[in-house]
């Protein structure tokens, strides 16, 4: 198993960004699964092995969505703001500020959705935190 997962590694070197972010979303679409969800999801199920009923309901409390809701007359602006938070190419977030209202972050932190909303609206955007 190691030899083909290692093979798979190398080969995702040679491609692009953009040929990998594509490949991520078909992976997404095919198995109803978010890459975004799970990273923060992982943190989440930590404190729940300790044994402390009152944790996970804290945690889950703390997690918020955050929603783009319009960009705004400085829609380039905002798409180098969601283009710098998410990680997205060029097309991908001219995409997601041109579909608004549309999630840019789902399950952060409530301080990184505090500042990424900040950000988008000293960009010109507008934001709901969910």
């Amino acid at each position: 198993m190691a030899t083909s997962t290692e093979k798979w590694i190398e080969e995702l070197k040679g491609i692009s960004v953009l040929e990998l972010s594509e490949r991520i979303k078909a992976l997404e679409e095919e198995f109803g699964v978010s890459a975004t969800a799970m990273a923060a999801a992982a943190p989440a199920a930590a404190p729940a092995g300790g044994g402390d009923g009152a944790a996970p309901a804290e945690e889950e409390s703390s997690t918020v969505d955050l929603i783009l809701t319009g960009s705004g007359e400085k829609k380039i602006q905002v798409i180098k703001v969601v283009r710098a938070a998410t990680g997205l190419g060029l097309k991908e977030a001219k995409a997601l500020v041109d579909e608004a209202p549309k999630p840019i972050k789902e399950g952060i932190e409530r301080d990184e959705a505090d500042k990424l909303r900040a950000d988008i609206e000293e960009a010109g955007g507008t934001v709901e935190v969910k």
